[in-house]
C-alpha cells in the first residue's frame, strides 16, 4: 500500500530540527534585550570621563563581595551552637534506680545509699551533664558559652563550665558518699555508671536554623542614594566611596532590566530555547508525526507560541501591563481547539519553560501556570462544543487564583492585602481566554482548519443541509448515516480521524438531493433509468459528486469535508452501467470515460476508509440472505476489487490497515442485519 520512505522521514526531521533551531535563534535576537549592562566604564582612583550622572531612581549603596563575606564569616564565628537540656533522662534514670534497688538490693544494701545516689542524680541531670568530647569540639572551635533551650523555648547564653562531664558526676557521687561515712565498695554495687547519660545534647537543626536566620537578616546595603541625587561629574576623581557608588548603580540596573546581556546573540538563552524547542521537534517526529508533513501545522504551532513568548517579553522590559493578565492557557485552548491534548500540552509546557526566562521570580510563575494548564487539558478531554471552551476558561480561572494563594501563603505565611489586585487581573485574563473561541474562528479561516467542534455541529442531524437530505432523499440519508458508523468504527480502529470522517459520511452523497428518484436507495421500482441510455444514465449517476460539491460550497462547508464528497468515488467507473453498454455492443472497443467518475482519488486514509464503507454499505444492500458466510464474502470481493483496481494507491493505508478495516466491517455489518448461522440441512 503505502509508506514513508526513510529518507524523506531523514529530510523532515533535519528541516524540523532546523526550524527549531531558527525559533530559538529569533527568539534570542528579536525578544531578548539587547544590552543590559551598564554603559560607563570606571575605575577606583581614575577621573571620570564622562558627563554629570545624577540617580534615575532610588538605590541601595551596595556592599562588595568582600564585605559580605566578611560580615557571614563574622556571624558565623560568633554564632553559638544551640544544645537542649533532655527533661525526660532525669525521671527515666531515677525509675530505673528505683526498680533496681526495690527488687534486687533493697534487702542486703541500706536504704542510705539509694537515697545518696538519688540526690546525685537529681543535682547533676538538673544542672546538666554533657559528654567530655562535646566539651573538647566547643573549646577548640573557640566557644566558651553555648545557647541551652529550655523549657518554652526560650534561648539562655549559658557558660560551658556550668555543665558536667560524665566522670566529673561518677567522682562525686563516691566522693561525696565517703564524707557522709557510706562505704565506696557498697556503692558500687549500685553500678552507678549505668544511671549516667548526657542530657545536655546538641540540636543541629536548631543551630542551622538560627544561623541561617542571621544570615539572612544581613543586610547588603550600607545606605541609599536617592533618586535625582549627584553622583559625580566630569573630570572628577572616582573615590573609593564614589566606586562603591557607581558599582552599586550599574547593579541595580542589571537587577531592574532582569540580567545582563553583554550582545544580540545571548548564547546561554540560544542553547536554553534551542533544547527546548528541540524536545519538542523531537516530541513531534516520534508521536505526531503526521502533524509535521503539513507546514502550516508548524507555522500555526511556532507562531502562537512565538506570540505569547513576545508578550512576555514586552512586559518584563516594558511593565505595561501585569503579567497575570497574559492568557497562557489561551494557546493550550486554542491547540486543543485543532489538534490533540498531548500537543496542547507540550508546546504549552516549552513555551512557559522559555517565557520563564523573561519572569523576574520564575517559580511562582511556573507552578501557577503549569497548575492551570493543566486544568485546562483535564477540562478539555472531549471537546464536542464550544460552551466547553467557556467553562474550561472559568476552570482556569479557579485554577489561577488557588494556585497562587497556595505560592503567596508559602512565600508570606499569610495572604498579604496586596495580593486580591491580583484576582483583578487574573479576571482580565479570564476576559481573554473567552474570545479564544473567536480567535479559533480566525484561524480557521486563515489557515484552512476544521475544528473538532466544528465537525461536532457539523455532524448534528438537525442541520439544515442534513434535515433536507433526510426529507427529499430518505434512503440517500439512511444509507449515508449507516456508512458514517462503519467508516467512524473503523477510522477509531486504526487511528484515523473519526470525527472527521463521522461528517464527511454525512455529507458524502448529498449531491443526490437534486435528482434522488434517479438512486436506487429512494426509488427501488420504476427507476427511471430505464428510459435512458446506459451513457445517459451514467453521466446522471456521476453527476452528484459535482451537484454535491456545488451544494457543500454554496452551504460554507470546509474543504476537508467536501474532499470527502469529491474522492468517495475516485477515479471508479459505474460498474453496472458500463458493464450493461458492453454487453449490449460485443465485439466493439468501448471507451470507459464516459462511465468513470471524475476523481481524483483518495489520498488521505479517512478518505479511503470512507470509499470502502460507502461500496461496502451500498452493495450490502443486495445480498438475500443476511449469513456471516455472505457478509464475509462480500466484504472481501467489494475491498479486494477496490484494492486491485489501485483506487487507494494515493493513501497512507497498509494491507495490515485493510485487514482490520475488513474486520470492522464484518462485525458491523452483522449486528446491523442480525446475521444469523446459516444451520446444517438434515440428510
Amino acid at each position: 500500500m503505502y509508506k514513508i520512505p526513510f529518507r524523506r522521514i531523514l529530510q523532515s526531521l533535519w528541516l524540523k530540527t532546523f526550524i527549531a533551531l531558527a525559533f530559538a535563534a529569533l527568539v534570542v535576537m528579536l525578544l531578548a534585550p539587547r544590552n543590559r549592562s551598564f554603559q560607563y566604564q570606571f575605575s577606583s582612583g581614575k577621573p571620570w570621563a564622562y558627563e554629570l550622572i545624577t540617580a534615575p531612581y532610588d538605590f541601595p549603596i551596595y556592599k562588595t563581595d568582600e564585605q559580605i563575606r566578611m560580615e557571614q564569616d563574622s556571624i558565623r564565628q560568633e554564632a553559638l551552637p544551640v544544645y537542649t537540656l533532655d527533661s525526660e533522662t532525669l525521671p527515666r534514670m531515677l525509675n530505673k534506680l528505683h526498680d533496681r534497688y526495690t527488687q534486687e538490693l533493697s534487702q542486703t544494701l541500706p536504704r542510705a545509699y539509694y537515697l545518696h545516689l538519688q540526690e546525685v542524680l537529681r543535682k547533676s541531670y538538673n544542672i546538666g551533664i554533657i559528654e567530655a568530647s562535646e566539651l573538647t569540639r566547643l573549646r577548640t572551635e573557640g566557644h566558651l558559652e553555648m545557647n541551652l533551650l529550655g523549657g518554652n523555648n526560650i534561648l539562655t547564653r549559658t557558660p560551658l563550665t556550668r555543665f558536667y562531664s560524665l566522670k566529673e558526676v561518677y567522682d562525686q557521687a563516691f566522693e561525696q558518699a565517703e564524707a557522709k561515712g557510706l562505704s565506696r565498695e557498697e556503692l558500687q554495687r549500685m553500678d552507678v555508671s549505668s544511671y549516667l547519660e548526657a542530657n545536655v545534647l546538641y540540636d543541629k537543626d536548631y543551630t542551622d536554623k538560627l544561623l541561617a536566620d542571621a544570615l539572612s537578616s544581613l543586610s547588603t546595603s550600607t545606605g541609599i542614594v536617592q533618586q535625582g541625587e549627584r553622583i559625580i561629574d566630569k573630570g572628577e576623581i572616582v573615590t573609593p566611596y564614589i566606586y562603591n557608588v557607581l558599582r552599586s548603580l550599574r547593579q541595580e540596573q542589571v537587577h531592574r532590566m532582569g540580567g545582563e546581556t553583554q550582545s544580540v546573540l545571548n548564547l546561554g538563552l540560544f542553547l536554553y530555547a534551542a533544547l527546548l524547542f528541540a524536545v519538542l521537534g523531537v516530541y513531534l517526529m516520534l508521536f505526531n508525526r503526521a502533524l509535521c508533513i503539513q507546514g502550516r501545522n508548524i507555522l500555526l504551532l511556532f507562531s502562537v507560541m512565538l506570540a505569547f513568548i513576545a508578550l512576555t517579553e514586552l512586559q518584563a522590559s516594558s511593565e505595561w501591563y501585569p503579567l497575570a493578565v497574559i492568557p497562557y492557557v489561551m494557546l493550550v485552548l486554542l491547540l486543543r481547539i485543532f489538534f490533540d491534548s498531548h500537543l496542547a500540552l507540550t508546546s504549552y509546557l516549552v513555551t512557559i519553560l522559555v517565557a520563564a526566562y523573561f519572569v523576574p521570580d520564575p517559580l511562582p510563575f511556573l507552578f501557577v501556570q503549569l497548575v492551570a494548564g493543566f486544568v485546562a487539558v483535564f477540562t478539555l478531554q472531549s471537546l464536542n462544543s464550544r460552551g466547553q471552551l467557556i467553562r474550561a476558561a472559568f476552570a482556569v480561572y479557579t485554577a489561577y487564583i488557588g494556585s497562587s494563594m497556595i505560592f503567596a501563603w508559602i512565600q508570606e505565611g499569610r495572604i498579604l492585602p496586596s495580593y486580591w489586585i491580583s484576582l483583578l487581573f487574573y479576571g482580565v485574563n479570564l476576559i481573554f481566554l473567552m474570545f479564544t473561541y473567536i480567535l479559533a474562528f480566525i484561524v480557521e479561516k486563515l489557515f484552512g482548519y476544521v475544528s473538532n467542534v466544528r465537525l461536532v455541529e457539523l455532524s448534528d442531524m438537525a442541520t439544515p443541509l442534513l434535515k433536507e437530505l433526510s426529507e427529499v432523499a430518505p434512503g440517500t440519508f439512511q444509507h449515508s448515516y449507516q456508512v458514517s458508523i462503519l467508516a467512524t468504527a473503523a477510522a477509531t480502529k486504526i487511528g484515523a480521524d473519526a470525527q472527521l470522517i463521522r461528517t464527511g459520511a454525512l455529507y458524502h452523497d448529498i449531491g443526490k438531493m437534486p435528482h434522488p428518484e434517479y438512486f436506487t436507495e429512494n426509488a427501488p421500482t420504476n427507476s427511471p433509468h430505464a428510459f435512458l441510455s446506459y451513457p445517459e444514465s451514467a453521466r446522471i449517476i456521476i453527476q452528484h459528486v459535482a451537484d454535491g460539491v456545488a451544494l457543500a460550497q454554496k452551504h460554507g462547508l470546509p474543504d476537508q469535508v467536501i474532499e470527502f464528497i469529491r474522492t468517495h468515488h475516485g477515479r471508479s467507473t459505474t460498474r453496472y452501467f458500463y458493464n450493461s453498454y458492453c454487453n449490449e455492443h460485443p465485439g466493439e472497443t468501448v471507451d470507459p470515460e464516459p462511465f468513470t467518475y471524475p476523481g481524483p482519488n483518495p489520498y488521505t486514509k479517512e478518505m479511503g476508509i470512507l470509499m470502502l464503507a460507502d461500496s461496502v454499505e451500498a452493495a450490502s444492500r443486495s445480498l438475500s440472505q443476511y449469513t456471516e458466510e455472505g457478509i464475509r464474502s462480500l466484504i472481501n470481493k467489494i475491498v479486494d476489487g477496490i484494492v486491485s483496481e489501485g483506487l487507494l494507491n494515493d493513501t497512507p493505508l497498509t494491507f495490515r490497515d485493510i485487514q482490520e478495516i475488513k474486520e470492522v466491517f464484518f462485525l458491523k455489518l452483522k449486528t446491523m442485519y442480525h446475521a444469523r448461522i446459516a444451520y446444517p440441512d438434515k440428510h
